[in-house]
Parts: C-alpha cells; sequence; structure tokens
C-alpha cells in the first residue's frame, strides 16, 4: 500500500461509555472512556454506574488499560452542593484520572480534592484567553466548543499550552454548547439537567404570520445530523489537539464497539502513513450500519447550512435498525445456550440477532433453537425456548433482531 504522511504525535482517543457492555467492546480501540455516574449527568437516562458501584467501574477501566474520565457537568443548585462533594470524595478515593466539569463550584472541589480536570463542553471555550482562565483556576484540559471551526481552534492552539480537547463524533445539539432551554420550556425537563426530551428532533410545522402554514422540503426542521469527522481526521490532527472525543452515553454497545473502531483505526493509519479518503470512506460506510441521524461535519469548516440538519428522518438513518424479540431467562454455560423467551417477534433459524444488557454484548446467527427437547425452526411470540449462544449471557439480558429497513 502506498504510503502517506505520517503524524505524530497521535491524539487521545476518549470515548463515550454507559456501562460495562460498552466498555469491553471498545477496550481494545479507546485510550480513554469517560462517563457518568447516576446523579449531575447530562445523561441522566444513563443509570447504570452508580455512587455505590463507582468503585469496582473504575477498577475494570484500570484493568482495560484505560483512563476514566467521570463527568459532571448539570447545573448545580444550592441543595445539590453536600451530594456534589460526596461524589467528588468517592472519586477522588476511586482514582478517577479526571473530572470532566464547568460550574466553578465543582472545579475548585475537585481540584481541591487533587483530581485533574477538564472543562467540559457546556463551558463553551472558544478562545485561548478563556482556556487560560480555567487554567488558572487548576484545570489541565479544556474540552473546545463544538461551534468553532479548525481555523479558531489552530489559533487557541498557538496561543496556549492548556490540553484541547474535540468532539470528533456524535450527536449535534441544536443549541450552542448543548445549552438549550427548550425541553424545559416545553414539557419542565431541563436539558440542562440531563433530562432533555429532544424536541429538536419532533416533526414540526411552519407557521406564517398570517397563520397559514408553509410548505417545506422536511418535516423535522430542528434535528441536526451527528457530527462526523473519520473523512477529515488529518485536518484535525494538524490542528495540534490533544484529543477527539466520541460521543454515545446512551448509544447501544455496536455503536460503541464500531465507532471507537474506525477511528482507532483512523489514528493508526494516521500515524503509520496509511490514512488515505477510500479508506475513510470505507469506515464511514461501517459506521453508517450503526444507528445515526445522517453525517455532517459539524461547525469544522464553516456555519452548516442545510446539509447540517436531518429533514427527513426522525431518528435513525441508518439502513439497518435492531427490533426487540425478547429476553434471556437463564443462561447455561456447560451447553452453550440460554432459555429465551420470545416476548415481541418471532425468532427462527439463520436471524442475526444482538443479546445486550449491562454487562454483555454479543452479535451471532441464530444457529440452533430447542423447544420441549427438540429442534424447531422458528419460535414465536409467547413461547419459551433455548438459544445456542456465542458467549456468557445473563438473566435479563435483551434479544434483538438485526434487520434492514
Amino acid at each position: 500500500m502506498e504510503r502517506t504522511q505520517t503524524y505524530d504525535p497521535i491524539p487521545e482517543l476518549v470515548v463515550g461509555v454507559r456501562n460495562l457492555a460498552a466498555l469491553s467492546v471498545c477496550r481494545n480501540y479507546a485510550d480513554a472512556v469517560y462517563f457518568s455516574i447516576d446523579r449531575f449527568s447530562l445523561r441522566a437516562r444513563a443509570q447504570d454506574i452508580t455512587l455505590m458501584n463507582l468503585d469496582a467501574f473504575v477498577e475494570q477501566v484500570r484493568a482495560c488499560g484505560l483512563k476514566s474520565y467521570l463527568a459532571i457537568n448539570t447545573v448545580i443548585y444550592p441543595d445539590d452542593l453536600l451530594d456534589v462533594g460526596d461524589v467528588i470524595e468517592t472519586a477522588s478515593s476511586t482514582g478517577v484520572d479526571a473530572l470532566i466539569a464547568w460550574d466553578p463550584a465543582v472545579i475548585t472541589r475537585a481540584v481541591d480534592a487533587g483530581l485533574r480536570v477538564h472543562i467540559s463542553t457546556q463551558a463553551n471555550v472558544s478562545n485561548p484567553e478563556c482556556a487560560e482562565f480555567y487554567g488558572s483556576l487548576g484545570a489541565s484540559r479544556v474540552v473546545l466548543s463544538r461551534e468553532l471551526n479548525l481555523k479558531q481552534i489552530r489559533n487557541i492552539r498557538e496561543q496556549t499550552n492548556m490540553e484541547l480537547e474535540v468532539f470528533v463524533h456524535g450527536a449535534m445539539c441544536h443549541a450552542i454548547s448543548g445549552r438549550c432551554y427548550l425541553s424545559a420550556f416545553l414539557l419542565g425537563r431541563s436539558g440542562n439537567c440531563g433530562d432533555c426530551t429532544q424536541p429538536c428532533r419532533w416533526q414540526w410545522t411552519l407557521q406564517g404570520e398570517n397563520g397559514e402554514q408553509m410548505e417545506l422540503g422536511g418535516k423535522y426542521l430542528l434535528s441536526a445530523r451527528d457530527l462526523c469527522m473519520i473523512e477529515n481526521i488529518p485536518e484535525i490532527l494538524e490542528a495540534g489537539v490533544d484529543a477527539l472525543k466520541v460521543e454515545g452515553r446512551l448509544r447501544n454497545a455496536g455503536y460503541t464497539a464500531a465507532v471507537s473502531r474506525c477511528y482507532r483505526e483512523a489514528l493508526d493509519s494516521c500515524s503509520q502513513g496509511l490514512y488515505t479518503p477510500e479508506r475513510a470512506r470505507e469506515w464511514k460506510e461501517r459506521m453508517e450500519l450503526q444507528f445515526n441521524r445522517g453525517f455532517s461535519t459539524g461547525f469544522y469548516f464553516g456555519v452548516p447550512g442545510p446539509d447540517g440538519l436531518g429533514y427527513e428522518s426522525d431518528m435513525n438513518a441508518s439502513p439497518v435498525k435492531r427490533e426487540a424479540v425478547g429476553e434471556v431467562r437463564n443462561y447455561f454455560p456447560k451447553h452453550g445456550s440460554a432459555a429465551v423467551r420470545v416476548l415481541e417477534q418471532e425468532l427462527a433459524l439463520g436471524d442475526k440477532i444482538i443479546i445486550e444488557g449491562d454487562s454483555t454484548y454479543i452479535e451471532q446467527e441464530v444457529g440452533s433453537l430447542m423447544r420441549g427437547g427438540e429442534s424447531i425452526l422458528k419460535a414465536v411470540k409467547g413461547q419459551d425456548v433455548g438459544l445456542g449462544v456465542d458467549g456468557r449471557v445473563r438473566k435479563n439480558d435483551r434479544v434483538f433482531k438485526v434487520v434492514s429497513t
């Protein structure tokens, strides 16, 4: 293969995870993982990691050879301060490698506890003096605003020695640095407290001053496409950033596996002088098979126009999707099989399936089905069946069928 330009050093790859399953599938690709616990997170639905099991989770991250970054990035109210103190104390005792924060109360308490602090993108850091300000508070890294272009990032790099981290993949918020009030206004559920209902993903109708509805070329007028910079990794590296961030703390483990692997391969290719546009397109095509809202380059090359919005798709633009089938009721390691209760739809030999839980992620085809001691070709809704599995599964793990749309 013809060699291209090599890049050195290669930035750290930071991947968002929600549980042990997501950690297990990105352990060979990420350099660090970021996550949240069951409070003070902009992903309030990510409840698998708690204050009680934080120590065990961080130990698992360490065993994978990765760094652990804990996000505390919601609005902090007076009544929250005591609980925040408990979280910071626990994070310090467990050996978390850094805290991701933007509230000065969290920053100063974390620094006093001896923790490294990475400034969240919620702080909307958009210039070098702002980065230096947070450095004066004791922070070591800033996650830059997602609304910056490459020229602005290079300018910041030239004027500060602070570590710089940028998002390269994942969901884009319609509001500046995620500071959105639409969900709170409409439903009383605050996005700035991690409880966003995502009204920007709803169907909207544009109405003129005369009350008449306007015909437009799409229905989802506020839904931003996902960020995807896999085809522009060299430009990102030339900007001199220290870390690349993959968003996705609420995505399934299959997404985490595919996206982290593609960006790892892209970074390694840049290091080895093997990165090419053709390979980048292949990585992008692989990631398009996972949940996505369509891809764009965000603000990196200027303020996005219509190509930055997914007018026609409500949520998932992938040509494949996961459909619920049932759940695991028991696991029999000696036989390599599981008892599965079929709840939503039939399951047949040859179906491509995913088995997923807090600590489980398996992709496989259905190779054997048993019922009443006999092999069967298909199980229908309401039946309990034996399913041959390719690895360890656990009670209450969910079974999904992978189908083309």
